[in-house]
């Protein structure tokens, strides 16, 4: 199952940050961005009933990817896995969370800032790098990180836009997580910002 959502989550480029203060929201903002064509989709879990929302999100979207965001420690993971996420991401480099998920068989997207957080997240196993935060870093200290870690797969999350998705896609990411960009607006909105950034990546 793990390598199959690495699999998937490499294949599919972007991944939906859900973060929002309200839960009622969380539902038709994910049904929005699913049918808009987002197949991946992380509720974070400083999103009230983050755990319900991803249990409801894994019956009635079972075709999507669904998985947990801001896991900051063990406790955070182990309530993401018994609520079925499918896969953790971390804001923040913390291994023990690397070895609870892959017990589980679920990647990780780990957070990372600098070559140590890199060299030691990699050296645990996580599956992908979240380089974070990505836009106050900027693409030129991404290229650079790319010379010691040309074979990390990473993901390139914090500030990312449709404006600027595309050059970090250039620069040699494998992936984006895309936050308020995407999940703010109407159904024709989220539509319109899905398909504008789907056409960028063709």
């Amino acid at each position: 199952m793990r390598s199959e959502i690495v699999t998937n989550i490499e294949s599919e480029k972007i991944m939906a940050i859900i973060r929002l203060d309200d839960q009622l929201k969380v539902a038709p903002v994910l049904e929005r961005l699913v049918d808009a064509g987002i197949n991946v989709l992380e509720i974070t879990s400083n999103t009230p009933g983050f755990a319900e929302e991803i249990l409801k999100a894994r019956e009635k979207f079972p075709a999507a990817i669904i998985g947990a965001g801001t896991i900051t420690n063990a406790r955070l993971a182990q309530k993401a896995i018994s609520c079925n996420a499918q896969f953790l991401v971390t804001p923040n480099t913390n291994v023990d969370i690397i070895s609870i998920a892959h017990q589980s068989n679920i990647p990780v997207l780990m957070g990372a800032m600098t070559p140590s957080e890199i060299a030691e997240a990699v050296e645990h196993g996580a599956d992908f790098i979240k380089i974070f935060p990505a836009g106050a870093l900027g693409l030129d200290y991404f290229k650079a990180l790319l010379g010691p870690f040309n074979n990390v797969k990473f993901i390139a999350v914090g500030d990312i836009s449709l404006n600027n998705a595309l050059g970090w896609f250039k620069a040699g990411v494998v992936g984006i997580g895309i936050g308020s960009s995407l999940t703010n607006g109407d159904m024709t909105d989220i539509k319109t910002s899905v398909t504008n950034l789907l056409t960028q990546l063709k």
